[in-house]
């Protein structure tokens, strides 16, 4: 079964569940009228069904490769990263005053998913790139500005996301590459990263590579950390790419998935960079791109959920297998029922929390009212966690209803699988996210989850006449997670992190359910979707209980067990 676009789902989405129409009522997204985003959402989804997601598979089994020091990419890669370049959908929410089309994060966000489940190997080459765009466009000169963005908002160049080195992970303060002033307002750049997403590709004129990396007598740790603009190619005064920098891939990773993207180790070796932001300021201007990828990445999550899902929809209508009434295929059984609905309806919730995320990005950008840049802080970390565990789970359960032929690569299944784990780790494990929660999002004493709290119960109040059953359990989830967020503000960190996984969940559960009842009562109560918001609801919602009660254990019994205990045999 060949991918297809949910545009419907989008534009459902929009219109009825997080308040999309906000936006053209504000001056700067006047123009953001559902016409408008109807047609992007049209276009797009033709590209991906119809372009993007044919090379998917060959993306797999011929992944690219480094050849003469060049990666080659996977075959139809070139011919399909054109396709999106040529038609501007690189990064349509890039500034207008630099080539872009000035739309919506949260347009970008849809365009986004519907990539990653059409091919995520080639998605990450662009979704990079629209963090680049975002981070110079805030942080960069305006010499930089003038020569980087039209380039990079083209296509014609691409964007990369440097922190990683062998001793510096999560612990980002800990790298050690090098960055030397040259007297001539750029700098020398040395040292080696690793994990670093395209950092090449043949389909591209440059490469520009944003680059962490410290000053000669910069403080220890993340104080110390500078950003720095490094291309692959030195671009000449008219901005044509010209000679080569000293920077090169050194050796592609031999990874579980993800086989068509080049994930590289890259070496600079005295290349030439530009600083980007202030002196020692790296982390707050890198943070930017950071803040863009983490909602990408879990836009990666529910697309791939989302073809997951889509693949064992079509395999259980096509299946035969034991007695069944109806179609006489195993979408009859009820336990095959089951999990295809669960990954109908987790994918649903997690998008709707993806929307509502950009949808307070651009409002907050709109309006600069600071409870909306709250608002989208808070959401971002769920958005990513969430978005990227429900497309590993609903990839597993995907493989669980083909049965024996999920196990084996013809079918596809296998693929989704492999390539969307990797989304709960990279751009800040889930975990980070989860801790990022309840400590600096939590900061002000949890007015911001307080505030989005108030929203779902004043949800839950207004759908109480018309959908009684299902209005009562999610006000009442809101009122349990709000009585453990007053419980989680008050103590201290340790206590915290220790539930935080389960906490992150938890409110994502409770958001699912509030989405799940708009929908339910945008359609009147009756229909398709209303019975999704059901299932949802009194089967996924529950969930929400068992979670938050973890979270009241703090960090109690957690290092009951020593390290002797652990490693014992």
């Amino acid at each position: 079964m060949s991918y297809r676009a949910p545009v419907s789902d989008f534009r459902f989405l929009l219109a009825n569940v997080v308040n999309f129409g906000l936006l053209a009522k504000t001056d700067h997204f006047a123009d953001a009228t559902p016409d408008v985003s109807d047609a992007i959402l049209t276009e797009a989804g033709k590209l991906c069904e119809e372009v993007i997601a044919p090379v998917n598979r060959a993306g797999d089994e011929t992944p690219s490769r480094l050849e003469n020091g060049r990666v080659r990419a996977a075959p139809g890669f070139a011919e399909a990263y054109a396709a999106i370049a040529e038609g501007g959908w690189v990064c349509v929410s890039a500034p207008e005053e630099h080539g872009g089309m000035g739309l919506p994060v949260t347009l970008q966000t849809a365009i986004n998913d519907m990539m990653s489940g059409a091919n995520l190997s080639l998605q990450l080459n662009p979704l990079l790139t629209q963090g680049q765009i975002e981070a110079l466009a805030a942080h960069a000169t305006d010499e930089l500005k003038a020569l980087y963005l039209p380039k990079l908002i083209s296509g014609e160049w691409s964007g990369t996301m440097n922190l990683t080195e062998p001793g510096a992970g999560s612990d980002v303060g800990a790298l050690v590459t090098k960055a030397e002033p040259k007297g001539d307002g750029s700098y020398t750049i040395s040292g080696q990263k690793i994990f670093i997403t395209w950092g090449d590709a043949d389909f591209v004129d440059n490469v520009c590579h944003l680059v962490l990396a410290r000053l000669p007598g910069a403080v220890p740790g993340t104080k110390g950390i500078s950003l720095f603009l490094v291309p692959r190619n030195l671009p000449e005064a008219s901005g044509n790419p010209g000679v080569s920098n000293n920077v090169r891939v050194v050796s592609l990773e031999h990874k579980l998935g993800l086989h068509g993207s080049a994930t590289c180790v890259m070496e600079f070796d005295g290349a030439t960079g530009w600083l980007v932001g202030e002196q020692n300021g790296g982390m707050a201007a890198m943070f930017t791109m950071m803040n863009n990828a983490r909602l990408g990445v879990g836009c990666q999550g529910i697309g791939i959920a989302e073809a997951a899902t889509q693949k064992a929809v079509g395999f259980a209508l096509e299946r035969k297998q034991g007695r069944v009434g109806g179609t006489g295929t195993i979408i009859e059984h009820p336990d095959v029922r089951r999990m295809v609905t669960q990954m109908r309806a987790e994918t649903f919730a997690a998008r709707a929390i993806a929307l509502d995320t950009a949808l307070s990005i651009d409002m907050g950008h709109a309006t600069g009212d600071v409870d909306w840049t709250a608002r989208a802080a808070l959401l971002t970390p769920i958005a990513k966690a969430h978005g990227t565990d429900i497309g590993h789970e609903m990839a597993q359960l995907g493989i669980q209803v083909h049965g024996g032929m999920g196990y084996v690569e013809e079918t596809g299944a296998a693929q989704f699988a492999r390539d969307v784990r990797v989304t709960q780790i990279y751009e800040g494990t889930n975990g980070i996210q989860a801790m990022d929660l309840v400590a600096r999002k939590m900061m002000d004493g949890g007015a911001a989850a307080f505030a989005l709290l108030d929203e779902v119960e004043a949800g839950a109040e207004a759908a109480r006449e018309f959908l009684p059953a299902m209005a009562e359990p999610v006000w009442k989830a809101a009122e349990t997670l709000r009585e453990a967020t007053e419980w989680l503000v008050e103590q201290e960190m340790q206590d915290r992190f220790a539930g935080c996984v389960a906490y992150l969940r938890a409110f994502a559960r409770v958001l699912g359910g509030h989405y799940h009842l708009k929908a339910a009562l945008a359609e009147g109560g009756s229909g398709a979707r209303t019975a999704l918001a059901r299932f949802f609801i009194t089967r996924i919602l529950p969930e929400h209980q068992g979670l938050l009660a973890a979270v009241g254990e703090g960090a109690g019994g957690l290092f009951d067990l020593s390290v002797e205990d652990l490693e014992a045999v």
